[in-house]
């Protein structure tokens, strides 16, 4: 199969190399400089260094060279590019699977919402789960999902794109898949915080579990089916994403409890950490449903600096006991 990755950050080009063992793949970036880089040194040494990017692995900054007849777009650009990227197809029926988590800002729209206002016309889902660049491309064994409202579809990218190494689920559930992908970010700021401020284990262990019910709220009242926080795009990603030290929104919570302001934190990070705008989109949404969602407001509120990282831990111990 040929495929275009549309995206050379850490996850597109780690995809890009599992996937160019068996398929013929192209790598698309939008930068001139970046794509010339990667061709010279063969390494994304930018967000991906020391991995070797085979010479069957085309690197193109040329939009249309990538998409030239092509049988799989992947977008994986942050939040922010996923329309724009949707809209190169023009009426190109175009099968494509998008890998961005999150809610876009200003519109607070999923993923999905964000690819049908953009015209696309062919069968499309998101590729989501529990998964590190960095351990992909050193192939690590990964299961992740493929959910789309064309299960039939689903289940063929599963099939197709499978490796000794990545597994794939097909789910028909997009908006499950796409809440529990962007909300988990969310978590993991949370829970940078609590480990940053040494409250242990067990502050850990009740924050991620009361996350996974404000995810479920919000992702219930949207639409999504229960069950599906139970699966991998749920449960599974906010456990790697709220454990794992490779996870860049994590690492965000982290410098929050030492008390770095957010500017310094973004610019330090060098990559884009998807829970810093989706919090404040997913605040403004649960507001509109009457969804209550403590720690994301928490969240939300420390990154707004209205109140530091300890306050925001005292204000969500202090709150009125419920039943669980």
């Amino acid at each position: 199969m040929r495929i275009a990755v549309l995206g050379a950050g850490a996850w597109g080009t780690a995809l890009a190399l599992a996937f160019s063992e068996r398929h013929s793949v192209c790598l698309w970036t939008w930068l001139a400089e970046h794509a010339q880089a990667m061709q010279r040194d063969r390494e994304n040494r930018e967000f991906l260094a020391g991995f070797h990017l085979p010479e069957a692995l085309m690197v193109t900054a040329d939009g249309s060279a990538a998409l030239a007849g092509i049988e799989l777009a992947i977008i994986a650009t942050p939040m922010a590019g996923l329309r724009n990227t949707v809209a190169q197809f023009g009426a190109r029926q175009i099968p494509h699977l998008w890998v961005c988590k999150g809610l876009e800002s200003g519109t607070g729209l999923l993923p999905h919402q964000v690819v049908a206002q953009a015209g696309s016309a062919g069968p499309c889902g998101a590729l989501t789960g529990p998964s590190f660049a960095d351990e992909v491309a050193r192939g690590l064994p990964t299961a992740v999902t493929i959910a789309s409202r064309d299960l039939t579809f689903a289940r063929a990218m599963a099939e197709a794109l499978h490796t000794p190494r990545l597994r794939f689920y097909a789910n028909d559930d997009v908006i499950g898949a796409e809440v529990g992908g962007a909300v988990k970010n969310v978590l993991a700021i949370a829970t940078g915080i609590c480990d940053g401020l040494g409250l242990g284990l067990n502050a850990r262990a009740a924050l991620m579990t009361r996350g996974l019910a404000e995810i479920t709220r919000f992702g219930v009242a949207l639409g999504a089916k229960r069950e599906t926080f139970m699966g991998l795009s749920g449960l599974g990603d906010l456990v790697l994403t709220c454990t794992g030290d490779l996870s860049r929104n994590r690492r965000v919570g982290l410098a929050l409890a030492a008390g770095e302001a957010l500017a310094d934190i973004q610019r330090n990070l060098g990559h884009v950490a998807e829970g810093v705008m989706t919090a404040r989109e997913v605040a403004a949404q649960a507001s509109r449903l009457a969804i209550e969602m403590p720690i994301t407001e928490a969240v939300c509120a420390v990154l707004n600096g209205d109140i530091t990282a300890r306050e925001a831990v005292a204000h969500l111990m202090e709150r009125d006991t419920k039943t669980e």
